[in-house]
């Protein structure tokens, strides 16, 4: 059991997915049932998911999660877009866990001041510590966590404000190096594109979801460019899958992909959601 002393209390619960602990767990592990898997071949070394709000997000977040029913990772690290304003580029939690209906998971301090020291040796960039924070895009995938893993793990939650592909290729170096030596699990949070409507959604989604198979994370920033594709989660998804090609990495699987339309009915304007997983065969 973790004593903690300093828990980020949950900015979700109640609004984004159910505050009462027996309702939030049946539903995620409603969503991890229904998600139908293809045969999953290889060691998994990272997920990533959407983090909307459960009711529009998580069938397909059921998806990425649900290929994890059998891992044990010591460490999660969890990549994610800063959606509120900042001044610096890439922040980390200031509490010793997060707190969500089903218990609170600790924040690996260990982890994060070795990602801080290499950070600063190899860019100059360090981490800021955040706390009491609203950012949506870590907490959102706890809970998920929370149900499909069996033993105990810690975080490393990593906020990203828009920043240098060459920034991202370090962080990405720095996060294999971390989990080379130890049983870890990369989760990438990300959200595809955001209020086009579903017929063009789905032409942008899928230019970053062919990133993704090819893991090509130049790519990412490539789509966007040329206004071809968009994840708002860009920076922390090409982070995952440097970190995840440094591993070695060979494949990326596709799982699910749908869009807000599929729950509220309204295609005008649409929100990407994407579910895969990344192998080494």
């Amino acid at each position: 059991m973790n004593h903690l002393t300093d828990v980020r209390p949950s900015a979700l619960a109640g609004r984004w997915y159910p505050a009462d602990p027996d309702r939030l767990a049946n539903t995620v592990d409603d969503y991890l049932a229904r998600a139908s898997l293809p045969e999953i071949s290889g060691e998994i070394l990272g997920v990533i998911s959407p983090h909307a709000g459960h009711q529009y997000s998580g069938p397909v977040a059921g998806y990425a999660f649900a290929t994890l029913h059998s891992l044990r990772p010591d460490l999660v690290v969890i990549a994610s877009p800063f959606h509120q304003a900042h001044s610096d580029g890439i922040l980390t939690s200031g509490h010793d866990g997060y707190q969500t209906p089903l218990g609170s998971v600790p924040v690996d301090q260990q982890a994060v001041r070795e990602v801080e020291q290499a950070l600063e040796e190899k860019t100059g960039l360090g981490l800021t510590r955040i706390k009491r924070d609203n950012e949506h895009a870590v907490e959102i995938e706890i809970p998920f966590l929370q149900r499909v893993l069996s033993g105990e793990f810690s975080l490393l939650p990593l906020m990203i404000h828009q920043q240098d592909p060459e920034i991202m290729r370090t962080l990405g170096t720095i996060l294999s190096k971390l989990l080379g030596d130890r049983k870890g699990l990369l989760v990438a949070s990300t959200d595809l594109s955001h209020f086009y409507p579903a017929q063009e959604a789905e032409k942008l989604d899928q230019r970053i979801i062919a990133e993704i198979v090819n893991l090509n994370p130049r790519g990412l920033y490539q789509a966007e460019e040329e206004g071809k594709g968009y994840a708002c989660g860009k920076d922390a998804l090409a982070a995952v899958l440097w970190a995840a090609k440094d591993l070695g990495a060979n494949r990326a699987r596709h799982l699910k992909h749908s869009h807000s339309g599929e729950i509220t009915g309204d295609n005008s304007r649409v929100v990407g959601y994407e579910a895969a997983v990344l192998l080494r065969e």
